[in-house]
């Protein structure tokens, strides 16, 4: 490629910088698509999901390159811990605990002339 003013080294010069740039964006376009495979990893184990070859193949891809930021993992981590303790007894007791009895009583009640109204439009007595 001879281009205007330029010789000939400056020309392979030139394309070899170029190559060396479009090798560059490459690389880290392989590491920001690794570290979002990585943050949907865990994400599906968090919501145990079924994994995903390509991202597990992106992860591999990618080596130790990956630099997924540490508060988007915190974030991950804090939220698993939150649903472990909801999700044993003594959790479960709490939640009880915050609830509004009267608030409960008032959702059952109307459940229940719900549930009269309707079987009553159903059922005709003769």
């Amino acid at each position: 490629m001879s281009t205007d003013g330029m010789s000939r080294e400056e020309a392979e010069e030139y394309q070899k910088q170029l190559v060396d740039e479009k090798m560059e964006r490459d690389a880290e376009f392989l590491v920001k698509k690794a570290e979002r495979a990585t943050l949907r990893t865990c994400l599906r184990d968090k919501y145990r999901l079924p994994k995903s070859e390509q991202d597990e193949n992106m992860i591999q891809l990618a080596g130790d390159d990956i630099d997924v930021p540490d508060e988007l993992l915190k974030m991950v981590e804090d939220d698993v811990a939150e649903e472990e303790q909801n999700d044993s007894l003594l959790g479960q007791m709490q939640n009880l605990q915050n609830m509004d009895m009267d608030q409960i009583k008032e959702k059952a009640s109307a459940m229940a002339t719900e549930m009269k109204t309707k079987a009553e439009e159903k059922c005709s007595v003769m």
